[in-house]
């Protein structure tokens, strides 16, 4: 091997997975991608063995996982006197650990023979691995290739047929296929166009289709107010502060035009009180709770261990006025080094609160649809648990509508808050549900069961959204139904005609 080949290949490999990520939220700058991608792929079909397209396509992963996860770097930031070390490594071990989700791809299509199956290969493994990230270690599939056609809402709609998955292969062949067309004979070029062109006409075809049959829906008489106070992270858990914030939201929520809404909605841990078990707490925020209607909002809740201690709960508590605490329910897909340690015991005492929060959360038992005599049916999800497709809704109860309770604080002025509001566009589209955002510090919104934004608070912008349910809250998808089984279906029959386009180029 011609290590001074390979090494000028790597730089380029790092480059080329930093600059893809200007296409994901909330950049948007898809046409990147051709050159991105379509460059990868152009140098993976030159290279000459195994070893070198493995490590090819694991430097384009380590650059564009990096720095497409670097936002995670501002949780460490809170605290930037004691972690600021951390920082690097962080970065570094998002790129080292999720660059082998590209490295495989890459190394499974050199086995192939021909553009063509070379493509299709890479592709479908690519979403293949965007499914794995969903279960590995708890699972992070943050930040999926079909996200990148969230500029415009329309153009996620395949979605709530394959899923996000899907999505993400179709992206992923029309980004790489004039790779095809340049590397081929005339017929190559007519080929590749007619498929681009396909594959472009069906994803904006089907999308206006769905949004034109979905996007007219008339209005519920149910108004929801969402409180937004915006309070900086560093003030969340200072416990000079906790009443004041406390009580910030117990005014903001009781602003002009209180008398008329059905339900307020506080984000994750809006409580940092245990409501359930602090009563002086719980009837100081009852005047939050709107006459004859509903506080939903998040708060740090406690549960009896075995062995005598009492270990915390990140809960969604639904308060309905003149009864108290009526439903609630507890986070079940618990954050790695945040809510919880993994190998805990393995870890140095000083490297175990490694963010401000309490750690050692103990998990709920999945998803659950809340049932009340005023408001339709819906289901609770904390935080990041909105970021896993055909996992948000309780299929055997299923929900009319969904509520994100988040602080995405953490995250500071970066991506991060963005990408987490268009993963919620997702599961809408996905689940064809209706989506109700409460965040800390933004971004907080209403989100139609086709994707649409409906309305939102802008990112760190302090105030109340007073929003309408639409009458008609959710729509029966193929993937609501199906899950990823379609998806998996149509991996299968790609990687049938990559091997038949592999054997004929043999032949």
């Amino acid at each position: 091997m011609n290590k001074s080949w390979l090494q000028y290949k790597k730089t380029i490999s790092i480059l080329l997975g930093v600059g893809a990520t200007w296409a994901m939220p909330p950049h948007y700058q898809v046409w990147i991608l051709f050159i991105c991608f379509g460059w990868l792929m152009n140098m993976l079909t030159k290279a000459t063995s195994a070893k070198q397209v493995f490590a090819l396509g694991y430097w384009f992963g380590f650059g564009f996982f990096a720095i497409g996860f670097s936002w995670v770097a501002n949780a460490l930031a809170i605290d930037i006197k004691s972690f600021w070390w951390l920082i690097p490594i962080a970065l570094s071990a998002s790129g080292a650990f999720f660059g082998i989700f590209v490295a495989v791809p890459a190394l499974v299509s050199y086995f192939f023979r021909g553009i063509w199956a070379k493509i299709i290969v890479f592709s479908v493994l690519w979403g293949l691995g965007e499914w794995l990230r969903s279960f590995l270690l708890t699972g992070f599939p943050w930040n999926l290739l079909g996200s990148a056609l969230a500029f415009d809402y329309r153009l996620l709609q395949w979605a709530s047929i394959l899923g996000t998955y899907g999505l993400s292969v179709i992206v992923m062949l029309i980004v790489t296929i004039p790779v095809a067309a340049i590397k081929g004979s005339k017929t190559n070029i007519l080929i590749a166009t007619l498929v681009e062109i396909v594959l472009l006409s069906g994803i904006i075809g089907f999308g206006l289709y769905r949004t034109n049959a979905l996007d007219n829906n008339e209005l519920s008489d149910l108004k929801i107010r969402l409180v937004q106070p915006s309070i900086p992270q560093s003030m969340k858990w200072d416990f000079g502060e906790l009443e004041h914030n406390f009580a910030d939201y117990i005014e903001m929520s009781q602003s002009a035009g209180f008398e008329t809404i059905d339900a307020v909605i506080w984000g994750e841990t809006a409580s940092t009180f245990p409501l359930a078990l602090d009563r002086t707490h719980f009837y100081q925020v009852l005047p939050a709770v709107p006459d004859d209607g509903f506080l939903i909002t998040g708060s740090i809740d406690y549960y009896p261990a075995d062995d005598d201690r009492w270990l915390p709960i990140n809960a969604g508590l639904v308060l309905r006025h003149g009864k108290g605490i009526v439903d609630s329910y507890a986070k079940s897909h618990l954050v790695p080094f945040g809510e919880y340690i993994p190998f805990r015991k393995f870890i140095p005492a000083k490297l175990r609160p490694i963010t401000k929060v309490i750690a050692d959360f103990r998990a709920g038992h999945g998803v659950k649809t809340i049932h009340t005599d005023k408001l339709p049916p819906f289901g609770i999800l904390i935080c990041y648990e909105i970021i896993f497709p055909h996992q948000v809704a309780n299929a055997k109860d299923r929900p009319q509508w969904l509520i994100n309770l988040t602080n995405d604080g953490w995250y500071g002025k970066s991506s991060g808050p963005y990408q987490h509001l268009v993963t919620a566009q997702l599961r809408a589209v996905e689940e064809g549900l209706t989506v109700v955002r409460a965040a800390n510090s933004g971004i907080s919104a209403l989100i139609s069961r086709n994707g649409k934004i409906l309305a939102s608070i802008a990112l760190h912008k302090r105030g109340i959204l007073d929003i309408v349910l639409p009458k008609q809250l959710d729509v029966g998808t193929l993937y609501s139904q199906y899950g990823n089984l379609i998806f998996g279906i149509m991996a299968a029959l790609l990687l049938v005609l990559a091997v038949y386009f592999s054997r004929l180029q043999k032949s």
